[in-house]
């Protein structure tokens, strides 16, 4: 014999909304323990959990009278959520009509003028040519970019100063060359060779 399956959730809510519907009266939580698992086969345990759902989901009306805390759900107000919310649905749809006609009439209007035709094919032939000729013209540009006044003065500019910065290296390794000289007498050709120094090595001009 197969082992009798419980409720689901779902099972558990349907059941405590059709305890309160029919009662159409106010319960303290102990009450609706007792009274949900006698009369629903809802387990006392779970009683709590479920009401709570259920509470939080605007269901089911709770407030606290003195020391007491009551619960309540009478069918009017379930008919009135429902009437609610299927206002809210017409509206919405309404408002997606609405939306819809807009847009269709966008693009009807958009679509003015631009018909197939010859002519329009034409145009459009056209300006794919000019799309395509000004790519190619920019790609000619870059070739001739470093005749551009600006990049030819940026490297001048760079020039002077990789300029400077040699001649300065190479007055600094003239004053080294001559304090070696000078303190230890070694020739110039020796220093030199020593250190791999070119013959021709002087300042640029």
């Amino acid at each position: 014999m197969s082992k009798k399956r419980g409720l689901s959730v779902e099972e558990k809510r349907s059941r405590m909304m059709d305890f309160f519907y029919e009662k159409k009266d106010f319960f303290q939580l102990k009450e609706l323990e007792r009274l949900c698992q006698k009369e629903k086969g809802i387990t006392s345990m779970s009683v709590k959990e479920i009401l709570t759902s259920l509470v939080d989901d605007g269901m089911v009306d709770t407030d606290k009278i003195g020391t007491s805390v009551y619960f309540w759900a009478f069918p009017s107000k379930a008919s009135q959520n429902r009437k609610r919310k299927l206002d809210d649905l017409t509206n919405k749809i309404k408002e997606l009509d609405e939306r819809k006609q807009f847009l269709e009439d966008s693009v009807k209007k958009a679509k003015v003028g631009k018909e197939d035709s010859d002519k329009r094919s034409e145009i459009l032939s056209e300006l794919e040519e000019k799309k395509q000729e000004k790519a190619s013209l920019q790609k000619e540009i870059e070739k001739y970019r470093e005749c551009d006044p600006e990049v030819l003065e940026a490297v001048i500019k760079q020039t002077g100063e990789a300029k400077e910065a040699a001649n300065r290296w190479t007055d600094n390794v003239f004053s080294i060359k001559s304090w070696i000289k000078n303190k230890f007498q070694f020739e110039e050709s020796v220093i030199d060779k020593q250190f791999g120094i070119p013959d021709d090595f002087d300042y640029i001009e």
